[in-house]
């Protein structure tokens, strides 16, 4: 009967997903303390809070810094916790990232499944279940607005409202997560003095990448001494490692004593580097070659060549350590120069029976090897782990696998969710097995035909969990 209702409410799901993919809630700086993370991203949960109380949930704003939507009775809690902001659009789209077009049966744009498309398929499957079925438990869709950064919404919640008894983040993949792998932001940092140097760094441009983003560009302009160095041999020089490496890298030169060099890639989550091609990892190589062909002393190219150097992929192995969840990635996000520092960010996702610190202290250990480098802690987050056997986990592995007629078993993932935030709580989809998983990626996007069927796997779960 479920399944007939949400069929029903297939246009109304479709067009409520464009809507709110038409938002580009992206985090900005914001002065207004009640709109702690910029005015798109505060559209974003207005806009879903207006329409829980036209569907007849009760609603509530938690001082701009989230929100959600409830029904029913009962002293225990079922959360359902996703997020409304998006990590920014990126380039070479072929339909605006904000358009929410539809084409070949899917929705296009940024925040299609990561995670506005999956909230919108929660909030039916609370509806259908509200106005057709009788619960032992309220349901409590939690709305973030800050899961893309550093979590002060979730972390803002849970000190001003109640945390659910159980729950589920729909924000990775499907039957369900058992565990999430660790993950660490962080700086290599080098005190950068170029006034006598041959080759200088004059700016670095990588669109301000997001740390949790596989970098599709990076450029950065050179300024050569030009009675120590040749413009024209330079370039020569600099194609020659290009062409050597097959990296996608123009070179232009700007006057008689400054070059450009631009490197293109390919976007994919930082969960999953070896999906992407990271352009200021490649360009980090060419210059790391062009610099000590000139007997050009830079650190952070140094530590960058003999400790994290990339494969074509993407990906980057900081230190041997694997488990069940996988081994230890490593994302190069971002290159800056900003007051004399150079800095270079990277997000790593740590099995999760690996300690964090052992990865820090690797990496404190080998910057004494320099004079001008420095490590420098960014956000963590810690592991989640649930043994296969937890009832939760077996719950939800079997409800998926009754409506798909598969036979699924529970996966461990890089990526981070909400799911962390709270005990008895664990991931659950959006993404089907064997499915490209979009999340992050340029042209991002959501089939229609797995919207409707995960809000059915939704609402099936909110009857067995609110039981």
């Amino acid at each position: 009967m479920l399944d007939d209702v949400i069929d029903n409410l297939k246009d109304e799901i479709v067009k409520t997903t464009q809507e709110i993919v038409r938002i580009p809630s992206v985090y900005a700086k914001s002065s207004d303390k009640t709109k702690p993370f910029g005015e798109n991203v505060n559209s974003a949960l207005e806009y879903m809070l207006d329409l829980g109380k036209k569907l007849g949930f009760r609603t509530k704003n938690v001082d701009g810094y989230c929100g959600y939507i409830e029904f029913g009775k009962g002293d225990e809690l079922l959360g359902i916790i996703g997020h409304l902001d998006v990590v920014p659009e990126g380039t070479g789209w072929t339909f605006p990232p904000f358009s929410a077009t539809i084409s070949d049966g899917k929705i296009f744009g940024r925040g299609a499944i990561d995670d506005k498309g999956p909230v919108v398929a929660s909030l039916y499957a609370m509806k259908a279940v509200m106005d057709n079925c009788k619960l032992n438990k309220r349901v409590r869709l939690i709305l973030g607005l800050n899961e893309e950064n550093d979590w002060k919404c979730i972390n803002y919640y849970k000190e001003h409202e109640e945390a659910p008894t159980v729950g589920f983040s729909p924000d990775a993949d499907f039957p369900c997560i058992y565990a999430e792998k660790s993950i660490l932001s962080c700086y290599l940092k080098e005190n950068y003095t170029s006034d006598s140097a041959k080759i200088k760094i004059k700016e670095i441009d990588c669109n301000n990448n997001a740390l949790n983003v596989v970098p599709k560009f990076c450029s950065i302009v050179l300024k050569i001494a030009e009675n120590n160095i040749n413009v024209d041999d330079f370039t020569k020089t600099v194609e020659k490692y290009i062409k050597e490496n097959n990296y996608n890298i123009e070179i232009e030169k700007i006057n008689d004593n400054e070059v450009k060099l631009t490197s293109h890639g390919l976007q994919s989550h930082a969960a999953f580097p070896e999906a992407g091609v990271n352009a200021i990892s490649r360009l980090l190589v060419i210059l790391d070659l062009t610099f000590k062909n000139y007997n050009c002393n830079l650190e952070l190219l140094d530590f960058f060549n003999k400790y994290i150097k990339t494969e074509l992929n993407g990906e980057s192995l900081g230190i041997s350590c694997e488990d069940e969840s996988g081994n230890l990635t490593l994302n190069v996000s971002n290159l800056s120069l900003d007051n004399g520092i150079l800095k270079m960010g990277m997000n790593l996702r740590i099995p999760v029976k690996t300690p964090i610190e052992k990865i820090e202290n690797m990496f404190k250990t080998l910057c004494n090897n320099y004079s001008n480098m420095s490590f420098e802690e960014g956000a963590i987050q810690n592991a989640l782990y649930v043994p296969k056997d937890n009832e939760l986990v077996q719950t939800l592995c079997k409800i998926f696998n009754e409506e798909t007629n598969s036979n699924e078993e529970p996966v461990a993932i890089g990526g981070g969710t909400y799911a962390r935030a709270f005990k008895n709580c664990i991931s659950f989809g959006p993404n089907f097995p064997g499915h490209k998983d979009m999340c992050h990626q340029t042209d991002e996007y959501i089939e229609i035909d797995n919207l409707i069927l995960a809000c059915k796997i939704y609402a099936k779960a909110i009857i067995e969990l609110g039981k």
